[in-house]
């Protein structure tokens, strides 16, 4: 059975940086799609960050240069890291992940808040 846990969502100030923490059981996150998604009240769920078994990044537009995914193997975690913070990046992140070669995120997170006051 596939967990994904998120810690690390909490009330910050514009500008402030936050890590976010995943961690997986279940699978292997060095053979595995992973990601990190946010979803804001009344908007839909969005891709922020996607890291592939291979390394291979990609990030959302808006979150170029301020963001970071990358992971622990060892620990079977992986992270987000979000830097200058702006009001616009409030929302539930979660995590998700998918094996080799499957198109669809397959699992999910329970997801944690994060709050950016102005």
């Amino acid at each position: 059975q596939v967990q994904l846990v998120e810690s690390g969502g909490r009330l910050v100030q514009a500008g402030d940086s936050l890590r976010l923490s995943c961690v997986a059981s279940g699978l292997t996150i060095g053979n595995s799609g992973m990601a990190w998604f946010r979803q804001a009240p009344g908007k839909e769920r969005e891709l922020v960050a996607a890291i592939t078994g291979s390394g291979r990044t990609s990030y959302l537009e808006s979150a170029k240069g301020r963001f970071v995914i990358d992971r622990d193997n060892a620990k079977n975690t992986v992270y987000l890291q979000m830097n200058n913070l702006k009001p616009e990046d409030t929302a539930v992140y979660y995590c998700a992940a998918r094996r080799r070669l499957t198109p669809r995120w397959e699992y999910w997170g329970q997801g944690t808040q994060v709050t950016v006051s102005s």
